[in-house]
């Protein structure tokens, strides 16, 4: 890489009219000496790796490598920004993307590509040319891959029917690496000849060397090798096929071998711009030529643009032309005639360019917002104007459409910088919005507008200000983490980022930092609670809000917060007196027998950890053996006699105090009491034994009627097989002896007292007597020697109904003797 252009400064003066001019002119001059413009060669190969260095060129252009990044350097062209960029690290410029000369340039004998080098502060211009070499990347190439010649079998060689026009190869390298020469395979009959077509091209002929005998061989097969220049050389082929034919002495021969056109891009689609010409002197169907579009790497895209009449020869538009896309077209005619003889001329197109582009306005950088404090000059845009039309239709004129305390200056051929004017009071208008107004000088001019919007910014001059000096919040306690508890907000007169206020908090509580329990959204000013409160543990949270601008340098201003915690109904009453820590099992009360009405038992206390209405307890009674032996105070807790204990009275009793709170909704515990009535604990023991015995008496009561069952079931068997025996022995009837108890044994009192409930005191037996008379009963009850009062046989935790007829079945039953 070599640079091989030198900066340069021009100014370019003109006459003006007038003292003001001559003003305006010095101003401009003066101005224009801060502009630096120049001009960087650099020479590269084509099909470079991405990322390859080009050239350092922030060293090449002088500038300091640690000020690229605040002077912006970059690269400014349409097409050279897809292939280049540059590392602001270290100012090297770098290949971007794969760079093919042939597609950049085709045949071009010089190919460049160039882009402007912009930095800022100040804003200068340099151009940068790099000439894209030549390597040999592409092989000779034939279109078509195949040729067909055909001859007839009278051609005598040595003359112009026995030279049979080839197609050249193509090659999109050029110099040396382009074809350079030709070789055709050993063969008897034809040799290959080079001449120079009037524009320096190559112009291929297949010579007749021998004379042809069609019965011999009717089709010769030969191979055409073209060859470059490059290191290493690189070579195409293509077959020939030679097919020998009769009589046909004439080719058809164009007016020209080169015809070269010039046609408008604004040319109507299906105009006629040339008509080829030919002649042949042969007669009849050997005469008729008919014209077409050869084949070649160029005419594949051209012949989409073009069509050609295959009798007449006039090439028309078959497309809209665009001087900007495709400057030069160049296209190929073979003319054939019917005896099958080719020849071939060339087509150059030139385009001629329109004023059909208006000029594009690009923003190249702006400066938005601009305080209002800015002094005059400042720059708030860079702007590029480019027309893509070519001559006087690209030269362009630029200006501000409307009155505005901003002026547009010229920094380079195609670059303009909007600076103020004048001071700008943003409390009177707080934007601009300025036009740019680009003509070209083309007959008739085209123009473009483009606005851009200036905001105006102003100065940081007042603090954010609270509605209030101090706030009061409620939030129930047991909230949710997370939650929004109460939003502050403070009002800023600024703008823009003068405007944005933040918020934070400070504050303690109990030694443990605020942050523990509260948040804030620095934004919007909404508290939040980090963790729920307790009523219990703090009732209040007193905090100091600040609220801070964005601007240089910061206002704030503080307000205090306070937040009030507000009970809830929590907890639980909880029951001091009887004490829950008896394992499950009810808490004893000894109740005197002889009590009188009012008498007081026992009192129930208990506490509720939250205040107020949330903390009112109230008693009641949910479960008893007798609700009406007893009543509890709803205020007090306390638990009287309601009446006298008579003898029939149950003497446990069971009760279920419920201790609720006056909270909604309401929480309530309970605490189960057992009221023994009893002067002393020895009349209550025995009744306390028999607890244990409930479930043991329950299941011999079921033992006992399946006992009696099979007990009736055998006895029926007995009296059928008596019956039998009877009937069987009709002369003698025998006596029976008295049927004691022995015939059914007793039951063991010591089984029985396994199953006892204490229905009935042990010892006890039942005994099973049999009655031969119907209307005497089967089963009766066998006084015991040992005589236990009725009344003490009934349980204390017994109801007592049917009690009466339990003791009268007793009764009657002790005195009753079973025989037979």
């Amino acid at each position: 890489m070599k640079r091989t252009g030198i900066a340069q400064r021009n100014h370019h003066t003109e006459t003006y009219k007038g003292i003001r001019w001559q003003v305006i002119f010095f101003f401009l001059i003066s101005w224009l000496c801060h502009s630096v413009s120049g001009q960087i060669h650099y020479s590269i190969v084509e099909e470079m790796r991405k990322d390859s260095i080009v050239a350092n060129i922030a060293k090449d252009l002088g500038l300091d490598i640690k000020q690229l990044s605040s002077r912006k350097l970059k690269i400014v062209s349409r097409v050279s920004e897809k292939y280049f960029y540059v590392n602001l690290d270290n100012g090297n410029l770098y290949v971007k993307d794969r760079i093919d000369r042939e597609t950049l340039c085709g045949a071009e004998a010089t190919c460049f590509l160039s882009f402007d080098a912009v930095v800022e502060n100040p804003f200068n211009v340099f151009m940068v040319k790099v000439e894209i070499q030549d390597i040999n990347d592409n092989a000779p190439v034939f279109y078509p891959d195949t040729f067909t010649v055909e001859t007839i079998e009278i051609t005598a060689p040595g003359t112009q029917l026995a030279r049979f026009a080839l197609q050249n190869a193509e090659d999109p390298d050029i110099g040396l690496n382009s074809v350079q020469s030709y070789k055709l395979s050993d063969n008897q009959h034809f040799s290959l000849n080079e001449n120079l077509n009037p524009d320096g091209s190559t112009f291929l002929e297949l010579v007749l060397d021998k004379p042809l005998d069609r019965e011999t061989q009717s089709v010769h097969q030969l191979t055409l090798t073209a060859l470059d220049g490059g290191k290493p050389v690189r070579s195409g082929s293509v077959l020939i096929k030679v097919i020998v034919t009769d009589f046909n002495d004439n080719f058809p021969v164009f007016s020209q071998q080169v015809y070269k056109i010039s046609v408008s891009e604004n040319t109507p689609v299906n105009t006629t711009i040339t008509t080829i010409n030919t002649t042949d002197k042969d007669e009849g169907m050997n005469g008729q030529v008919t014209y077409s579009f050869s084949k070649t790497s160029g005419n594949i895209h051209d012949s989409a643009t073009f069509n050609i009449n295959p009798v007449t020869g006039d090439i028309k538009t078959n497309s809209q032309l665009d001087y900007e896309i495709t400057r030069n077209y160049e296209v190929s005619v073979q003319a054939k005639d019917g005896g099958a003889l080719v020849s071939h001329c060339k087509v150059v197109i030139e385009v001629i360019d329109e004023n059909d582009n208006a000029p594009e306005i690009s923003i190249t950088s702006i400066s938005s917002p601009v305080p209002e404090d800015a002094p005059v000059g400042t720059g708030v845009a860079f702007i590029q104007i480019h027309d893509q039309d070519s001559g006087v239709h690209g030269e362009v004129d630029c200006k501000l459409v409307e009155e505005m305390p901003f002026s547009l200056l010229l920094s380079s051929s195609s670059y303009y910088k909007i600076v103020t004017t004048a001071l700008m009071d943003q409390e009177k208008i707080s934007s601009y919005h300025i036009t740019i107004l680009a003509t070209d000088r083309g007959v008739p001019p085209l123009s473009s507008r483009r606005t851009i919007t200036v905001d105006i910014t102003d100065v940081n001059d007042n603090a954010p200000v609270f509605m209030k000096t101090t706030y009061a919040a409620y939030v129930p306690e047991n909230n949710l983490p997370g939650a929004s508890v109460y939003d502050v907000h403070a009002s800023d007169l600024d703008s823009g980022e003068n405007a944005k206020v933040l918020y934070s908090i400070y504050g303690s509580t109990e030694g443990l930092p605020l942050s523990t329990y509260l948040s804030i959204n620095i934004e919007t000013g909404v508290l939040y609670a980090q963790r729920p409160f307790d009523y219990e543990q703090n009732k209040e949270f007193v905090l100091i809000v600040t609220a801070k601008d964005n601007g240089s340098p910061s206002l704030s201003s503080n307000t205090t917060v306070i937040i009030h915690i507000v009970d809830q109904n929590d907890n639980a009453p909880k029951v001091l007196y009887p004490s829950p820590e008896s394992g499950g099992s009810a808490a004893f009360e000894m109740v005197p027998f002889n009590s009188e009405k009012g008498f007081l038992i026992t009192k129930v206390v208990a506490v509720d950890a939250d205040s107020g209405h949330n903390a009112w307890l109230s008693y009641h009674f949910i479960q008893a053996t007798e609700p009406s032996h007893f009543t509890i105070n709803e205020q007090t807790g306390e638990i009287r006699t309601s009446r006298a204990f008579q003898e029939k009275d149950l003497l446990k009793h069971k009760v279920v105090v419920m201790v609720k709170d006056n909270g909604a909704p309401s929480l309530s515990t309970t605490v189960t009491l057992s009221l023994l009535v009893a002067d002393n604990i020895q009349q209550v023991a025995p009744k306390l034994s028999n607890k244990a015995n409930e479930d043991s008496q329950t299941n011999l009561q079921l033992y006992l009627v399946i006992a009696l069952a099979v007990i009736s079931f055998f006895f029926i068997i007995i009296i059928m097989l008596v019956f039998i025996s009877k009937c069987k022995q009709p002369k003698s009837i025998p006596s029976f002896g008295a049927l004691t108890t022995n015939l059914y044994p007793t039951v063991d009192p010591r089984i029985m007292s396994m199953y006892s409930d204490g229905t009935l005191s042990l010892p006890y037996s039942y005994n099973v007597c049999v009655a031969l008379d119907s209307c005497e009963n089967d089963f009766t009850y066998v006084q015991s020697k040992r005589e236990v009062p009725v009344e003490n046989l009934i349980d204390a935790d017994d109801s007592g109904v049917g009690n009466e007829s339990v003791k009268d079945i007793i009764s009657a039953n002790n005195a009753l003797q079973v025989s037979i």
